[in-house]
């Protein structure tokens, strides 16, 4: 599986996340739920979610932008990095 990151063209948090993951050199996909309830019914089901951005590092959920960060103050992103 592919880094994907569930985002909307409009929340600030995303673009907090995706400056984050081009800093570290991430390749990841977008997947914009903007106006579209389908794709954000299957970020809901597939992450017990209902929020962007909802950030995939390969298999692994890392959650929002508040826990992608977190991850990477404690070191985990790397290692989830390292891992791929």
């Amino acid at each position: 599986m592919a880094n994907i990151m569930y985002s909307t063209n409009s929340c600030p948090y995303c673009n907090m996340a995706k400056r984050l993951l081009d800093a570290k050199g991430v390749q990841y996909e977008v997947i914009d739920v903007t106006g579209k309830p389908a794709l954000w019914d299957e970020m809901s089901a597939k992450t017990g979610r209902n929020t962007v951005p909802q950030i995939f590092i390969g298999e692994h959920h890392v959650g929002g932008f508040d826990d992608l960060s977190a991850a990477d103050k404690r070191g985990e992103l790397d290692k989830l990095l390292a891992a791929q």
